[in-house]
């Protein structure tokens, strides 16, 4: 007979939900970071915290959790999505450029750190080979929590955050190769044979195969998927896309945060890769404060009371070694004082990958239970450090005396600290690639001015690619897609839609998110002008005024009227209907007094 489902199985989500809607917005209105909040909640609500004291309180069995071990397991998916997202914003030639950073400063740190933490075990009693199991689990940094602190402090792109990134890109490289060793000194003779060397090669494959389906498949599907305007197909296809590439990447050997990294820097070369973005943040967020609270709940209390000397000797040893060690590299592969230092700092705690390296060095008994718990419960004290070191590093970096030396191989255009999207500043963003959009494009372009273009029609989007323009697919009234194609940085804002309400949405988002921004929108007649006038446009065009104009404009001309004349007539007449549509108690009437007043 099927157990029957009782709200009882409910409780853990129920938890957890409750805690993300507490612990968010108290720790932001107490200007704290939410990942401190997150991990302080899942020691809380975890066996090792008010778990323990259940026996003696049975109440207290319905704030906490039961199955952690169900929880991690789902929460994995966080650390899944932030590499996607992270790929979204990068592509292969931006990969090509960090090479250096990736596969010289990532592979030292990752060699040095491991033999020195497993020389300083071995001169604590370990064996040579479990201390070398805890030396490569320690030297793993935490990409789950080291990322979003980076890019809630708009630190991502800045030189010490890239080299930051870039190391921890390597460190998801290594671990496979890491797995297979341990369970080659597992077994009983501990050699290495041709057999052993042929077992990455699954990895290769399963690469191979996400790479070339991206390549083949990718985009044919994602525009299918697009035509039939489903909002749910298409969030649908995007959850595909990132656990097909994860699951694939798994059954290879490697992490599956790694395959879904390759499908985001697959889908970043395409036209889907701002509403993908949008359609997969929510996703991410929650399921990376899932992520955080699993990491809290694994934190052994008892073993911190047990044995404290040597826990905490072994985090304040292991933040100590790394750091220093990564900041002589970083200095070594030509970083700046102070980009050494913030990428030292934030690189110094341990990180997820520790429980994955250590559980299996355990289960292979290469490293004995009670010392690999101890190491568990000290890199975990570490994590939770991550934030106030990544704080600390950035003070530091502003206060270094050496100047700000560029990053290696890294273009002009990436090296500024304050625009952090991937559209440069000053570009002009026009809503709409239909007939009026491209003729918009085209003119823009003979003046040489940027820009790019957004529509929700795959045909128009794909055919503007065709062309070699930068058009996106998605929908441009929500704030959050035009964020991401650079609303923040952009000059002016082109609705060109014909659809008048799509248009009224458009230029009352970018209005909202923008108060000093120019918005020049398409028009269907009168009123609908005077609509977006309400709404914020800076200009509104009807189109039948406008053919109107052009009409009379034409007749004039042929009759014999001359040229200057009937411009300046026009002119005259098109500045008589934009007084009469755009009234002053508008928000456009208000900005174009504001705007007058400020050239006077």
């Amino acid at each position: 007979m099927d157990h029957a489902i009782s709200p009882a199985d409910y409780k853990d989500l129920v938890l957890f939900l409750a805690t993300a809607g507490i612990v968010a917005p108290l720790f932001k209105r107490l200007k704290l970071n939410p990942i401190l909040g997150f991990l302080i909640a899942g020691v809380i609500l975890g066996p090792f915290g008010l778990g323990a004291l259940s026996h003696a309180f049975p109440w207290l069995d319905y704030v906490t959790v039961d199955n952690p071990q169900e929880i991690a397991q789902l929460a994995e998916f966080g650390v899944v999505f932030l590499l996607f997202m992270i790929g979204l914003e990068l592509s292969w030639e931006r990969l090509r450029l960090m090479r250096k950073l990736v596969f010289g400063l990532g592979a030292l740190q990752m060699i040095g750190c491991s033999l020195a933490l497993g020389a300083i075990a071995m001169v604590l009693g370990q064996q040579p080979v479990a201390a070398l199991a805890i030396g490569a689990a320690l030297t793993l940094s935490s990409t789950a929590i080291a990322v979003p602190v980076l890019v809630e402090r708009k630190r991502l792109h800045s030189e010490g955050g890239r080299a930051t990134f870039s190391v921890l890109l390597f460190q998801d490289l290594a671990v496979a190769p890491i797995l297979i060793t341990l369970a080659i000194l597992g077994r009983a003779n501990g050699t290495f044979g041709l057999r052993d060397l042929l077992a990455l090669a699954p990895a290769a494959v399963g690469l191979g195969a996400i790479v070339l389906f991206g390549r083949l498949a990718l985009r044919p599907m994602m525009r299918s998927v697009a035509k039939a305007r489903s909002e749910e197909m298409f969030m649908a296809a995007c959850l595909l896309v990132i656990i097909g590439a994860g699951l694939v990447a798994s059954l290879s050997g490697l992490s599956m945060a790694l395959g879904a990294f390759v499908a985001g820097i697959l889908l970043a070369e395409t036209e889907y890769r701002h509403e993908v973005e949008v359609k997969i943040e929510p996703f991410k967020g929650l399921l990376l404060s899932l992520f955080f609270v699993s990491l809290g709940i694994r934190l052994d209390l008892s073993l911190l009371v047990a044995k404290p000397v040597f826990v905490l000797a072994v985090a304040v040893g292991l933040i100590g070694v790394k750091g220093v060690m990564i900041m002589g590299l970083g200095r070594l592969f030509g970083l700046s004082n102070r980009a050494a230092i913030e990428t030292a700092l934030t690189l110094a705690a341990g990180g997820e990958f520790a429980f994955v390296i250590l559980d299996n060095a355990m289960a292979a008994s290469v490293v004995s239970d009670q010392v690999g718990q101890a190491v568990l419960v000290a890199a975990t004290l570490t994590m939770f450090l991550i934030p106030l070191l990544a704080g600390l590093g950035a003070r530091l970096a502003r206060k270094a005396a050496a100047p700000v030396s560029e990053a290696p191989d890294m273009p002009e255009e990436q090296q500024g600290e304050e625009h952090q999207g991937e559209e440069p500043r000053g570009r002009v963003l026009v809503v709409g690639y239909g007939r009026v959009g491209r003729l918009v494009g085209d003119m823009l372009d003979r003046h040489e001015l940027p820009w790019i273009a957004i529509d929700r029609d795959p045909g128009f989007v794909q055919q503007g690619r065709r062309n070699g323009h930068r058009v996106y697919f998605g929908d441009a009234s929500r704030v959050e897609l035009l964020e991401r194609c650079g609303l923040d940085y952009a000059k002016a804002v082109v609705v060109t839609m014909d659809s008048p309400e799509a248009a009224e949405a458009v230029v009352a988002t970018a209005r909202g998110h923008r108060p000093d921004l120019t918005i020049v929108a398409r028009a269907r007649d009168a009123r609908h002008a005077a609509r977006l006038y309400e709404l914020g446009a800076t200009d509104a065009v009807p189109e039948t005024i406008e053919a109107s104009l052009q009409l009379s404009e034409a007749v004039l001309v042929d009759i014999g009227v001359p040229m200057g004349l009937v411009i300046a007539s026009i002119h005259e007449r098109r500045d008589e209907y934009r007084k009469v549509l755009n009234r002053p108690d508008a928000l456009g009437g208000r900005r174009k007094r504001l705007r007058d007043a400020g050239r006077g």
